[in-house]
């Protein structure tokens, strides 16, 4: 009898024993979805080395253009079909959130990683749902912010300084003046000193650079204030008084990409992912430097508040494989990612990458990259809300919203309290119907 019960309780080890054999063995295939086919190869290589390291996990990577990316995972998301994961951006980030698509990760974050060697200011824009307070439901992989690009030679040549960072608005005009060459005021001019037009990038970090708010704080609603009043008057003043900057009309047809890099304009405000852009569409001899957006007269000390936005990596909320995929994400922000799989100008999310003499490129301009990571340490601040696209005037609704409108003021076509009354009735009509009254 003993005999028998001995037999019977090897047979039930050894069962035990095979079973968990196989499931080491069994291995999970995870989906992961990026927008950027130029890194294609490169993220191809940092996921073998993701595999060698973790063998009983496969990536089934696919790469698509940003064009094409959004609405084919928008489909997906529909149909239920989204992969493990994939690519977030701060625009869409909201609304996925909220419509419960993305994966809680706060108790993995807390668990897993040591938020002091990462840029943990910029995580606020993947918290949800209040940005300070709420859990996240993405992780950056990298970030951008603005900052004023100049022309060396053409700042050598008037007998300039460089922008430094105690500039202020009456500095910046006054270089922006001499850096204008126009010898006919009834034709545009030769050479601009400055260049903006109505979108995101070249407005908001004026209106921050004075203090200023467009939302109200819950971001429900459009409300601006009496500083980005002024930094939008400013701005008007550039084009409309100063001449110094072209009207939109003046430049519709020409991608506003290229007028820095060839030499049309002297400055320029935008986001630092255009370092990239700017190398390769200038020549070899092309010198420039970044500084940042000078304050604003009505800025208040100590206000380290910018604009940048982050592009995150997400988890599905559906997801059958939650851990190994959540060990797929920490490799994708860790140190494992080459310095070539980021566009100049785009900084990592990893601290030590960042500050790593690979990304900060000495020898090359712009020589002072550090001024990117200062930037991160501070305050930062988006517009982005649920219906963000309809206000701004992105969507397909038959509006141009805030950008046509602020358009309409580079083109002398309307004042700023008219562009602003516009663009507040619109924008709130579009806002009411995510947030409505309570």
């Amino acid at each position: 009898m003993m005999k028998r019960v001995s037999l019977m309780i090897l047979v039930v080890l050894l069962v035990a024993t095979l079973a968990a054999v196989a499931g080491a063995q069994e291995t999970i295939t995870l989906r992961y979805f990026m927008w950027d086919p130029i890194f294609a190869d490169m993220e191809r290589a940092l996921i073998d080395e993701f595999e060698a390291q973790n063998p009983h996990i496969k990536v089934e990577m696919t790469a698509m253009d940003p064009s094409s990316y959004w609405p084919r995972i928008s489909a997906m998301a529909t149909a239920g079909e989204l992969p493990d994961v994939f690519n977030m951006s701060t625009g869409y980030f909201e609304q996925w959130a909220q419509d419960g698509l993305l994966l809680n990760i706060q108790e993995l974050v807390n668990r897993d990683l040591n938020i002091e060697d990462y840029f943990v200011e910029v995580f606020s824009e993947n918290r949800y749902p209040d940005k300070q307070t709420g859990d996240m439901y993405a992780i950056p992989y990298a970030w951008v912010t603005p900052v004023l690009f100049y022309n060396k030679d053409m700042f050598d040549e008037a007998g300039l300084s460089y922008p430094s960072d105690d500039w202020t608005w009456d500095d910046f005009l006054e270089a922006a003046k001499k850096l204008t060459i126009q010898s006919d005021p009834r034709l545009p001019a030769e050479r601009y000193g400055f260049f903006w037009y109505g979108r995101y990038a070249h407005v908001e970090p004026w209106v921050y650079a004075n203090s200023g708010r467009i939302l109200n704080e819950e971001k429900t609603r459009i409300q601006f204030d009496e500083r980005a009043r002024e930094a939008l008057q400013f701005l008007s003043d550039l084009t409309n008084v100063h001449k110094v900057s072209p009207p939109y009309k003046e430049i519709v047809g020409i991608s506003q990409d290229d007028l820095f890099p060839l030499r049309q304009v002297a400055m320029w405000v935008d986001g630092s992912w255009n370092i990239e852009n700017i190398r390769q569409k200038a020549d070899p001899d092309f010198r420039f430097g970044i500084a940042r957006v000078p304050k604003g007269p009505s800025a208040i000390p100590g206000d380290d508040t910018t604009y940048f936005w982050p592009d995150a990596i997400a988890i599905s909320a559906t997801t059958q494989h939650k851990e190994a995929a959540w060990e797929l994400v920490k490799f994708l922000i860790g140190e494992n990612r080459p310095i070539e799989s980021y566009m100049a100008g785009k900084v990592p999310i990893h601290k030590g990458l960042a500050h790593s003499e690979e990304w900060l490129q000495a020898g090359k301009d712009p020589d002072n990259m550090q001024l990117i990571l200062e930037q991160g340490e501070g305050t930062g601040r988006t517009t982005f809300t649920l219906g963000w696209s309809e206000w701004r005037g992105y969507a397909a609704t038959g509006s141009s919203g805030m950008n046509g409108e602020l358009d309409k003021v580079s083109n002398g076509e309307q004042s700023v309290d008219e562009a602003i009354k516009a663009i507040t009735e619109y924008g709130n009509s579009v806002l009411t119907r995510y947030y409505p009254e309570e």
